[in-house]
């Protein structure tokens, strides 16, 4: 990625006052900061527009076509529908362009949930999106679900999945800036019961170290290496034996860019798209840089 006009001018001051090893990291860190700002401005405008629930209408499956042998047509491909979960303090309006993104590539059924900004409880959250997704699955014919979670979002579905017994409809769970090991970043927010499970150590993070053995849920997560909300950044990272796991880093971006950039949301397409097949073979690799 290029540097920006407006970044330039600060060049010459980041060389001369810093050791040269460090200097690619501060114009990162530069272009990162600026990239936050600008999205944190956008969202906070589109956020009223995400505060209501969507509207939801049953989805009828596509017919064959009558009067042409099956012989003569390609088999469709069948995708599950996409369910898409918002961090703390937020709504569905942060999956816009990724939800646009998506149905630009095949994607048909796209669910954006919304979890009360009064939740305290992640298990009860859990709960909850459970039953949303078997509303879905009804509604749509689907036997199952892929789930794209942001930070808070994440650490709802993966619980869903490992405690409740959702690997039986999630075929991909998604985890962007999820704090899978619990993160210590702004302690004065303890004050909210969802931010001290979300702390190491908590019972929900213990909770998700126990055993899965047979989990079915193919679990991808991204990670950004200049996500301040992350402390230790490695904790978005997921860490366990039983699961079937991709790590993906991320570089460049921080945590609110995560939802919205353009080479993650190709990165989250690839994800979904994958066969378990190619998702454990990448589980064995070092991970792919996407920004």
């Amino acid at each position: 990625m290029k540097v920006t006009w407006a970044l330039q001018p600060f060049l010459p001051l980041c060389q001369r006052l810093l050791p040269s090893r460090l200097t690619g990291l501060s114009v990162a860190l530069l272009k990162a900061t600026a990239l936050e700002i600008a999205i944190l401005a956008g969202h906070l405008l589109l956020y009223p527009s995400g505060i209501a629930q969507e509207r939801r209408t049953r989805t009828i499956p596509d017919l064959p076509a009558q009067g042409i042998p099956d012989t003569a047509q390609l088999p469709a491909q069948v995708r599950p529908p996409v369910v898409l979960l918002h961090g703390f303090i937020d709504n569905r309006s942060v999956f816009v362009l990724l939800r646009r993104s998506l149905a630009q590539h095949g994607r048909q059924q796209i669910e954006s949930l919304n979890y009360s900004p009064l939740t305290c409880d992640i298990r009860t959250a859990a709960e909850l999106l459970g039953r949303h997704i078997e509303e879905i699955c009804e509604r749509t014919g689907s036997s199952e679900v892929d789930v794209v979670g942001h930070s808070l979002g994440g650490l709802i579905a993966r619980y869903y999945v490992q405690r409740l017994g959702g690997d039986l409809r999630v075929r991909t769970l998604v985890t962007l800036g999820t704090p899978h090991s619990g993160t210590r970043v702004v302690p004065m927010a303890n004050a909210h019961p969802i931010v001290r499970q979300m702390r190491p150590g908590s019972e929900v993070i213990e909770e998700l170290t126990r055993p899965a053995p047979g989990c079915r849920t193919q679990f991808v997560s991204f990670w950004s290496d200049l996500d301040h909300l992350m402390d230790p950044l490695e904790t978005a990272c997921i860490d366990h034996p039983d699961l079937l796991v991709q790590n993906v880093r991320v570089s460049g971006v921080g945590h609110l860019a995560l939802p919205v950039h353009p080479a993650v949301a190709t990165g989250i397409r690839q994800a979904l798209d994958n066969t378990t097949d190619s998702a454990r073979a990448a589980a064995h690799s070092n991970g792919l840089t996407v920004a």
